[in-house]
């Protein structure tokens, strides 16, 4: 999709990362790489650093140490508008699904292309230029959702939400799609075909996806990595299948204690 560097090379990587909210260290120097074709899955407790790692990733928090370079680009490195434009490589899948409700599915779509256009054109659903309405079409098409196109947002089920968001990350172009738990609020059905889309957006069109999860089972069945956090830490990172259930439970196991 993205065009920021040469398809070889990984399209993002993290090193020594660290982030301290006052005293509380979240992250403590981790590291990792993330490929073209993949989708990392990221487990963990609460409070163990997945989604500030997510974010730490694309410079929406500040590390504190450490860098992320995402496709080629060295973000600590960039300020403003150069920011900005080395940012569209990598799109965000939030939790909380940030569709506009009263306007259409396509609509919401189009909104991935708005790094694309002036603030002005932006601003009016009719300003949306032919080829941005056709790439939305597109994108809505690959994520199983077209005949939904015109349905208003506020109207679709949380599984069809989702995959409109996935949508408008897709209608970005981005080489990199970062999910921070984006099936926790869905029902087991919709969270299985959203993972099952994340994967083959990863295979079939070679990106790189990484998605914060809390569902372990979910991880294993469709993840090519599972990356296991606990205080900050790595604990593991290895193919589902090498990933051993007493694995599982350690990164659990500091908030049972705490309960």
């Amino acid at each position: 999709m993205g065009s920021g560097a040469a398809a070889a090379d990984p399209p993002l990587v993290i090193e020594g990362i660290r982030k301290r909210f006052g005293e509380n260290e979240v992250l403590g120097g981790v590291s990792l790489t993330l490929r073209r074709g993949e989708l990392l899955a990221v487990l963990g407790g609460n409070g163990c650093g997945k989604s500030t790692l997510l974010r730490c990733a694309v410079r929406l928090l500040d590390p504190d140490a450490g860098s992320a370079r995402l496709c080629g680009q060295d973000l600590a490195a960039l300020r403003g508008r150069s920011l900005r434009m080395a940012r569209r490589e990598a799109a965000v899948v939030f939790q909380q699904i940030a569709l506009v409700k009263q306007r259409s599915a396509l609509e919401n779509v189009c909104c991935g292309a708005l790094a694309q256009m002036s603030l002005g054109r932006s601003l009016s659903t009719t300003a949306f230029p032919t080829e941005v309405r056709d790439r939305a079409a597109m994108a809505l098409q690959r994520v199983g959702m077209l005949d939904k196109a015109w349905q208003r947002a506020g109207t679709l089920s949380g599984g069809q939400a989702q995959r409109v968001a996935i949508a408008r990350a897709y209608c970005q172009q981005a080489t990199v799609i970062l999910a921070d738990e984006p099936v926790s609020a869905l029902d087991p059905r919709a969270a299985e075909e959203v993972m099952e889309l994340l994967a083959d957006l990863a295979h079939s069109d070679g990106l790189a996806v990484l998605a914060v999860l809390h569902q372990p089972e979910l991880a294993l069945r469709h993840a090519d990595r599972v990356l296991g956090m606990r205080l900050g830490a790595f604990a593991f990172d290895k193919r589902p299948d090498e990933v051993a259930p007493e694995e599982i439970e350690a990164l659990y196991v500091h908030l049972h204690e705490a309960a």
